[in-house]
């Protein structure tokens, strides 16, 4: 028998008997995943931010490090129970990997970057394999980097809705169209269409400007304005 199709049908066997246990409370929510080398936790914090500033109750389980199935299920429950309308997920590839997601309802899937310099861990083909799962899961709507130099792997996948991209490229959903960097934080300038937009957030460093696009992308996708997602990401401190 071969172990690893083993080893994949247990654990999808796991989280669905975690899905009865806690009585499927993702059917209840609005699910944001967020994946990729680096950023996950920010994104998904100034997307925590812009939903508060929005008045949408939202729950958030942000983390750079692997995440068990058995937490993300504890964590929708709660999600639920709060009366939380949206709850947002960083997605490693480890959890992936594993099929810590399986089967969930995907609202809106998003990739930060994609750096195969950074694994440890995994290998930069299992790694790429993993972060397509999420993509293959038919999200509502898929939010791709387009400045990233894998680009071209996630570009064939397509959100049931819609797919929204961001970048310095004039097609982007979402466009970079300058930034400042400073001692205690970044500023960026954005656009989505013709309606220009600025965004500023303590977090330091050049990466923030992507971080910022991608959170202000998905925010596109769930149709909240740009003032709400100014004020939002502005919120944010680390």
């Amino acid at each position: 028998m071969n172990n690893s199709k083993f080893h994949g049908s247990s654990t999808r066997a796991r989280t669905k008997i975690l899905q009865a246990y806690y009585g499927h409370p993702a059917k209840s929510l609005k699910l944001i995943c967020i994946t990729g080398s680096t950023g996950k936790a920010i994104v998904a914090r100034y997307v925590h931010e812009i939903l508060q500033s929005a008045n949408i109750k939202s729950a958030v389980l942000a983390s750079d490090g692997n995440i068990k199935a058995s937490i993300i299920h504890k964590f929708l429950s709660d999600a639920k129970k709060n009366g939380a309308n949206y709850a947002i997920i960083t997605t490693p590839a480890e959890a992936l990997a594993d099929n810590a997601f399986y089967d969930l309802p995907i609202h809106v899937a998003a990739l930060t970057n994609f750096i195969p310099s950074t694994l440890k861990s995994i290998s930069a083909k299992n790694y790429l394999s993993a972060k397509t799962t999420l993509f293959k899961m038919r999200p509502n709507y898929i939010i791709l980097n387009q400045d990233d130099r894998h680009f071209a792997d996630f570009a064939k996948f397509h959100g049931v809705k819609d797919t929204y991209t961001y970048g310095v490229d004039e097609d982007a959903t979402v466009r970079i169209d300058d930034f400042t960097l400073y001692k205690k934080g970044t500023e960026a300038n954005l656009a989505i269409g013709f309606k220009n937009f600025s965004t500023a957030t303590f977090v330091t460093g050049e990466p923030a400007v992507s971080y910022m696009a991608c959170a202000a992308c998905i925010a596109s996708a769930l149709k909240i304005s740009t003032t709400i997602i100014s004020t939002g990401i502005a919120n944010y401190e680390e």
